[in-house]
């Protein structure tokens, strides 16, 4: 019996190999005749179905796929060939994660305020749709994903179906490992060099934002510099956070390494923006714990912090402290810069409560909007973006809704009476907080990777409450056996 099952599987793994080399002749045959493009499509092709199937199964692996995929999808063209639409691969993921989603029986409920007022604000976006200024459709899909529309994707499909404490240990899992892969990966381009790819990426244009003063901003394998660092300060303040949590040494120990490690990535980065992450999301987690002691002893560390950077030049000769102390420079030429834009789209607004049209500002703009006066002037904010684009009305919309989930995560960390779970979500309260405040000098709020991490933990910011209630009860029925 035995020797026919394994001459069974003998024959299986026969035919498997089989089946692999005809495909591997295929894709040859197919590259050298029509080019690389087919040859990839028809490696790619197998693997989508198989991921459609098994995201129909199960949509949370629809979520997970768009989480992964998301650190490392912007810079996938340095890679591979600039004219490969990768961003498009998370629209198709997420819809088919949403769609799988509502049709399945078993599915958690949407029925919550975090859902509710994301879809106004989407409800919002569609608005703009009929802006007398808004005359390219294009334009308002290739914005208005980054703006509203893979926020009110994700945020259903994590409600309905990564919903559970475990889920969100599973997040936070992959965010800080992806996080440490990049930052490691920044050390890699800094002391050992870039690749082809990532010079021909500097020499086409992007050494303009990257290069100054003679210094090369890290990127790692993200869209930018600026968008690196964030990520980088956020996964820092959480690692910080963690490492002075309610958890054996060891744990301890892992974290703060972590946080060294990303806080050197955002240090490369050159960017100045997220210092900001930290020092509003430390500040915030010093008022969460509610220890006066502690309190105390954070505002005299951040204070001298603020003092080294702001009133002296010490250190002036690195440049990663530099480039921090720049950010508090009220004279800096960039800030500046910033300041007169703003002035100019402020007159230019002023008749304009709906905006420009989403898609109209810098970048997308000069692509759908040549030669108009939107798409000639830097954005840089993302507040800004939302102003320009969605006009006064819509900016006073994206900050109520922004600051009530804030408001309610706030809340619900002191509700939550379970010490490991409390920690966790100060620690991603404390992140979202910190994003929104260096959002201010950047477009990060709804870049990959930083926007999928703050949908979800918007989500988790509403629920968490809900796993407490659900461990003290466990704990109560242990107790009563």
């Amino acid at each position: 019996m035995m020797e026919i099952e394994a001459e069974n599987s003998i024959k299986k793994d026969i035919v498997n190999y089989i089946i692999v080399l005809l495909l591997a002749v295929g894709k040859g045959y197919a590259v050298s005749i029509y080019g690389n493009a087919l040859g990839t499509t028809i490696v790619a092709l197998p693997i989508a179905i198989a991921l459609i199937i098994m995201i129909f199964r199960n949509p949370k692996i629809g979520l997970l796929v768009t989480l992964n995929y998301s650190f490392f999808s912007n810079g996938l063209q340095r890679y591979t060939s600039p004219d490969i639409p990768f961003g498009l691969g998370v629209d198709i993921i997420l819809l088919i994660s949403l769609i799988a989603g509502l049709f399945k029986s078993n599915k958690g409920s949407i029925n919550s305020w975090v859902f509710y007022m994301s879809l106004i604000w989407f409800s919002y976006t569609l608005i703009e749709l009929v802006n007398p200024e808004a005359t390219s459709k294009e334009a308002w899909f290739y914005s208005g994903r980054g703006v509203a529309l893979y926020q009110i994707m994700v945020i259903p499909i994590t409600l309905m179906w990564a919903n559970k404490k475990k889920d969100l240990d599973g997040f936070i899992y992959i965010w800080i490992t992806w996080s440490l892969i990049a930052a490691l990966y920044a050390f890699k381009m800094y002391y050992l060099g870039l690749t082809e790819g990532e010079q021909k990426w500097l020499d086409d244009g992007g050494n303009i934002t990257h290069f100054i003063q003679g210094r090369l901003r890290i990127f790692s394998f993200f869209s930018d510099a600026g968008q690196f660092g964030a990520a980088m300060a956020e996964a820092c303040l959480f690692c910080l956070i963690m490492a002075v949590g309610p958890y054996e040494k060891k744990v301890k120990i892992r974290y703060a390494i972590i946080a060294a490690i990303t806080f050197w990535g955002y240090a490369l980065s050159g960017s100045r923006g997220p210092l900001f992450v930290l020092a509003s999301g430390g500040f915030l987690y010093l008022f969460l714990i509610r220890n006066f002691k502690v309190l105390v002893i954070g505002v005299t560390i951040g204070f001298l912090a603020f003092a080294f950077l702001k009133f002296t030049t010490i250190g002036n000769t690195n440049y990663q402290i530099y480039r921090m102390r720049t950010a508090l420079d009220p004279n800096d030429a960039s800030l500046q810069v910033r300041l007169n834009n703003q002035k100019l789209l402020r007159t230019y607004l002023k008749t304009r409560p709906l905006g420009g049209g989403i898609g109209s500002g810098a970048g997308f703009g000069e692509r759908f909007y040549p030669g108009r006066f939107l798409s000639g002037v830097a954005l840089d904010s993302w507040y800004v973006k939302i102003w320009v684009e969605t006009g006064i009305i819509g900016l006073v919309i994206h900050i109520i809704h922004i600051i009530i989930l804030l408001i309610v995560g706030v809340v619900n960390c002191f509700k939550i009476k379970n010490p490991d779970i409390r920690q966790k979500m100060m620690g991603i309260v404390c992140g979202y907080f910190g994003i929104l405040c260096a959002s201010y000098g950047n477009q990060i709020f709804g870049q990959f990777p930083t926007g999928p991490i703050m949908y979800i933990s918007m989500v988790y910011m509403f629920i968490c409450v809900r796993w407490d209630k659900e461990i003290s009860e466990t704990n109560v029925k242990e107790v009563a056996k």
